[in-house]
Formats: structure tokens, C-alpha cells, sequence
């Protein structure tokens, strides 16, 4: 076993967490004020299945990216996406900097193309749904000439992004409103950005996203007739932890009597700002009795969802805004396998009476990987002259090929029987994290993909050994790591064949390696100071 590591120092959290504040500052900041308009008490409640086709999303703010989001990455259940106030798909990219100087301000390019490529690849590589789906969807933006919050040129690339993936955009940017959902019951003055961030422009916005997304709508209720439950959040989150995810104990779903007794209705989900959430400094449900929806959906047959996120005790996000720059370590937050993504879509299936949500007891385990068994070997292209790495230490775990000339492969031991017995196992996913590199091994060739391999046991001896380069795999190509420059990567899910060579009463091994050698020096080296980590959820 090798001596424990001193890890390397980290950056100065100094400067996080002053990008952080700045964040906060800026997403909807103000002290509080405002009313909430009448609506109907809510209720202790579970989410029950309806007759439910289309899915829509629309949110405003932190709650615009996430509905995007959700859009892209389910683009075969959403069917379209209103977004008040936020720029294009994972605009961010796991970094705030990124956020706060492109996504909000303009002092940064965003590099809409890149995003563009990022969401085909991403589409490619099966995490996110066939990006051919957006052709057709109807999308709503909206930006006010008065947001200074995230500027007009932000929203403009949303609207082109979707644009060029064939959706039909309707643009709303000629509006002198400032930072907000709009609404003609919000409490505050159209140009103003105030809490609680509802602002009336003196038209009817519903009416506009609504009928553009829906195709036409009947006038609104005069008030709220429905029914607004209280549901359980922590129910739909991975893990059973809403709060680990910086979501709120309790949801909101507004069901009108006609969609309760069994018509055919439709589903909007819908999602709140930051500052804005039921748990946030006793907003409570001002953004659910404000945003005129719930009237529209008495009159239309739509069920209204509200998913709640929620502030942190930790400078991670303490507004409560929805996750679009991947805090609290989430890198998959903008596509299949985001943690809040997948509670707000448990949400979504158990209301159209799809899958339910896992039952009591289900969660998740997160494995690091054994730090004596974990290793590199190398060998030429073909496989000859095989040999264990020696800067596992130094570097990390090697993966391309080096400058010696030699392929690398990486090994990492799991101790799966720490799956609790009993529990079906229902996806699992590999976090790695980059340490240095040269050159892209994912272009050298063209195409080229990291893949991941999964042993039932161990490839030969649990420690590594040279004859691990070849040895053959229970399931060759179980998951894919696609390409990152920096900081962290999850791959794509385990196939269900992988899933089912979990070894639950011992180790299973995994290997990585490039599915081409490449065909000239380039490298990466992961995890140098920290072990791999395997995520397995179950029910």
C-alpha cells in the first residue's frame, strides 16, 4: 500500500468565494417587499399520475437555465421551454467565472458555437436526448431592455441557439423590464429588479409563452380553483437528500379539478429564480400565487409543477438559485445523471405515471476507489512489451499515449459489496478528475473515445499487473468518458450488462483506455491526489 498522499494546496478559496458572493449579489438581489396574489392554500399531498401528454418547462433566471436544461437534456418527453432572463444551454460549463462574466455580463464570449458543438457531442454520446428532437419545438424568450442582471445579449444567444437547432423561437426583447418573471400580478413596476422579482409590464406574458408553446389558449380563471399539493421532494431525490442537492424539503403541483377527474391534460413545469424558493428567507409561495399560470391551467388543462430549490448553509449557493454552473460538485448538472435533474424528472414521470420514485430505503452509495489495488500499465499499440506505470504518485493515473511511445490504460478497484444487499441497482456512473495532460488524445484520431471497461473480480491479481492491459473485460465499453480539458468529468452511465457484473460481494475492477491508440503524444493524467469515485444508485 502506498503512503498516504499530501495533497497538492488548492487554489485560494479566498477568490471563490468572493466570485460566489458576487454571483448572489447579482441574481435577483433586494430586500424584501412585495405581495402575493390570491390562490388556494396547499395541501399535504403526493404526486399521483395523471392523464398527461406534452411536457413544457419555463423558469426565469437561475430557473430559465434550468428549464433549458431539462429541454435539452429530455428533449424526447419536454416538448418545449420558456425562459425569462437566462442565456443558452450549460453556458457556464462547471465554471462561475464563466457564469458571472458571459452568462450574465458581457465582458466574456460565451462562444455560442462551442455550446452548439458541446450539446451535439453531448447528444452523440447518449447524455443528453437526440438533439433532432428541438427541430420544431416551440421556445419563448424573454428579455428586458431594463436587465442589467444578465444583459440582452445573453438571452439573444438562447434564442439563436434554439434557433439553430430548428426549434420555432418567439422572442420577446423590446419590453423595458428588468430582472424578473413577468406578470400581471407581480407587485413591482415593470423596469424595476426587486424582490420578489414579479414585475407587471402591462401585458399579459402567460398569455404570450402559452400560446406560442400550446398553440392557442382559452382566457385565464378570474381566481384559482384547483388543488395546490404539498409534496415530499426528498422522495425524487438521488440519494433521498433534497437538501444534499440544495433542493427544499417540500414541493408544489397546482392540479385543476378538470385534470384531477381524468382529462387529458398537459404539464408545465415551472421554476423560480433565485431568492425565490418556498425555503428561501420566507418567500414561501409568492413565485406559485404570482406567475399567473395556475389561472391559465384551470381554463387550458394543464398541471402546474414547482419544484423547489433551496439555499445552502455554505457559500456553494446560499440564494437558493437552481444548479447551472455545477456547484456542490455536480458536473453532470446539465445533462442525463444531473442530480437535479434527475428529482425534477422523477417529479415529471410520477405525475404522467411513468416510474416512481424510489421506494423507502433506495439511495445511493459513492465508492472511492482502493487506493493499494488502483494503477497504469503501458504497452506499444498492438499490446507488446506490457509494463506497469511508474508516475502514479507523481502524475496520476496515465491515459493516452505518452512520450515514451506507449498506450496507456488506467485500473481502479471498487469494493462493490458496499452495495447494500437486497437493493436493485439502477445506474451507476465514474467522476474523474483531471490533473495535467498534453495534447488532445480525443482527436489523435478523430473521433477518438475514451471507454470504459468493467471486470467482474479482478482482471487478473486485484494488484495491478502488466497483463492488464489485454486482459479481457466481463464488459468491454460499459461507459464513455467524453472530452475535458480541465477540472472534473462523470461519465455516461454503465450499460445494464455492467450493471448486472457489479460484483456485490466483492471487487469489481474497471479499465480505461482510449478505443484507438493514438497516433501521436497525447496524454492526460487523472486524479493525482484524490481517488476515483464510482456512484451507484438503488432502490
Amino acid at each position: 500500500m502506498r503512503p498516504t498522499r499530501t495533497p497538492r494546496p488548492s487554489r485560494p478559496r479566498r477568490l471563490a468565494w468572493l466570485l460566489v458572493c458576487a454571483l448572489a449579489a447579482l441574481f435577483l438581489t433586494a430586500p424584501a417587499s412585495g405581495a402575493a396574489a390570491a390562490a388556494p392554500a396547499p395541501v399535504p399531498g403526493t404526486l399521483t399520475p395523471y392523464n398527461i401528454g406534452a411536457v413544457y418547462t419555463a423558469g426565469v433566471s437561475s430557473g430559465g437555465y434550468m428549464a433549458t436544461q431539462l429541454h435539452v437534456a429530455y428533449s424526447g418527453t419536454v416538448s418545449g421551454s420558456a425562459a425569462f432572463a437566462s442565456g443558452p444551454y450549460d453556458c457556464a460549463r462547471t465554471s462561475l467565472p464563466t457564469a458571472l462574466n458571459a452568462c450574465m455580463n458581457t465582458t466574456q464570449d460565451l462562444q455560442l458555437a462551442q455550446l452548439e458543438q458541446l450539446t451535439r457531442d453531448r447528444s452523440a454520446q447518449g447524455q443528453v436526448d437526440p438533439v433532432a428532437n428541438l427541430a420544431g419545438d416551440p421556445v419563448y424568450v424573454f428579455s428586458g431592455t431594463n436587465d442589467s442582471t444578465v444583459k440582452q445579449p445573453v438571452a439573444t444567444a438562447l434564442s439563436d441557439y434554439y434557433a439553430h437547432f430548428g426549434a420555432r423561437v418567439l422572442y420577446n426583447r423590446t419590453t423595458a423590464a428588468g430582472h424578473a418573471w413577468i406578470s400581471p400580478l407581480g407587485p413591482n413596476a415593470c423596469g424595476v429588479t426587486q424582490t420578489p422579482f414579479l414585475n407587471d409590464c402591462g401585458f399579459d406574458a402567460e398569455r404570450e409563452l402559452l400560446g406560442h408553446l400550446l398553440g392557442s389558449v382559452a382566457a385565464p380563471a378570474t381566481s384559482p380553483s384547483g388543488s395546490l399539493i404539498r409534496f415530499d421532494q426528498n422522495a425524487y431525490a438521488p440519494g433521498g437528500s433534497a437538501a444534499a442537492l440544495s433542493m427544499g424539503d417540500e414541493g408544489f403541483a397546482y392540479v385543476p379539478a378538470s385534470c384531477a377527474g381524468g382529462a387529458a391534460c398537459s404539464l408545465m413545469v415551472a421554476l423560480h429564480g433565485c431568492k425565490q424558493g418556498y425555503a428561501y428567507q420566507g418567500f414561501g409561495t409568492r413565485f406559485v400565487e404570482g406567475g399567473y399560470l395556475n389561472e391559465y391551467a384551470d381554463t387550458n388543462a394543464m398541471v402546474v409543477l414547482y419544484p423547489q430549490a433551496a439555499p445552502t448553509g455554505t457559500l456553494e449557493n446560499p440564494n437558493g438559485c437552481w444548479n447551472w454552473w455545477g456547484y456542490l460538485g455536480d458536473a453532470a448538472y446539465a445533462r442525463h445523471g444531473g442530480k437535479q435533474i434527475e428529482a425534477v424528472m422523477g417529479m415529471v414521470r410520477a405525475l404522467r405515471g411513468g416510474t416512481p420514485p424510489p421506494p423507502a430505503g433506495g439511495g445511493s452509495v459513492t465508492l472511492s476507489s482502493v487506493d493499494a489495488q488502483d494503477g497504469y500499465v503501458k504497452a506499444a499499440a498492438d499490446g507488446s512489451g506490457p509494463a506497469v506505470g511508474t508516475l502514479e504518485d507523481l502524475s496520476g493515473y496515465a491515459l493516452g499515449r505518452g512520450t515514451d511511445g506507449k498506450v496507456n490504460r488506467t485500473l481502479l478497484s471498487f469494493d462493490t459489496s458496499r452495495i447494500p444487499a437486497g437493493k436493485e441497482v439502477t445506474r451507476a456512473y465514474l467522476t474523474v478528475s483531471r490533473s495535467s495532460g498534453s495534447g488532445d488524445p480525443w482527436s489523435s484520431p478523430a473521433g477518438n473515445r475514451l471507454l470504459v471497461d468493467v471486470r467482474t473480480g479482478c482482471f487478473g491479481g486485484c494488484a495491478v499487473e502488466a497483463a492488464d492491459w489485454s486482459a479481457p473485460a466481463t464488459v468491454a465499453g460499459a461507459a464513455e468518458i467524453g472530452t475535458f480539458s480541465s477540472g472534473s468529468a462523470v461519465s455516461t452511465n454503465l450499460s445494464p450488462a455492467a450493471l448486472a457484473a457489479l460484483d456485490r460481494s466483492g471487487t469489481t475492477q474497471l479499465r480505461l483506455g482510449f478505443a484507438s491508440a493514438p497516433v501521436t503524444t497525447a496524454y492526460l493524467f487523472v486524479n493525482q491526489a484524490a481517488p476515483v469515485t464510482l456512484t451507484v444508485e438503488f432502490r
